[in-house]
């Protein structure tokens, strides 16, 4: 049902992108087309998801991985109540659409991040928000306004 894993360039065409801040890491993106289905609807819609697999740039050169090459393994998403990066907490907080609103439970954010991995019997870790209330506010507001133009 899930498509291999691929690896994409960038627009420049590279497949290993160098780091900014530090020129000797790097990283590989691929990308994954997936079926998801909706727990409370039963809907089932495809859904493209992406993973950055970082590494010393020497290293990511000697895998020899090509532009829209299919590679084992897939796309884990992985969702926790604390920061994957400490440095930049805010960088993968799980946000509801395009309602703009953090997806919580309680108080606290839900941070989001997607991994590559050869091991294919893993498998997602979600979790479930609770401000569902504060999100459909948000979307009917966005309803509203495009319902005005």
């Amino acid at each position: 049902m899930d498509s291999k894993v691929i690896v994409t360039a960038n627009a420049e065409g590279h497949v290993v992108v160098r780091n900014e801040d530090n020129p000797d890491w790097g990283y590989i993106r691929v990308e994954q087309n997936r079926m998801d289905i909706d727990d409370l609807t039963g809907i089932a819609k495809l859904q493209k998801v992406s993973a950055l697999i970082p590494g010393l740039v020497n290293d990511l050169r000697t895998f020899g991985f090509a532009d829209k090459q299919e590679i084992e393994g897939k796309i884990r998403v992985v969702e926790q109540l604390t920061p994957f990066n400490n440095k930049y907490p805010d960088k993968d907080i799980k946000i509801a659409g395009r309602s703009g609103i953090a997806c919580c439970v309680g108080d606290s954010p839900i941070y989001r991040k997607n991994f590559y991995t050869r091991n294919e019997t893993l498998t997602d870790q979600r979790i479930a928000h609770t401000n569902e209330a504060e999100i459909k506010a948000a979307y009917a507001s966005i309803d509203k306004e495009f319902d005005a133009l």
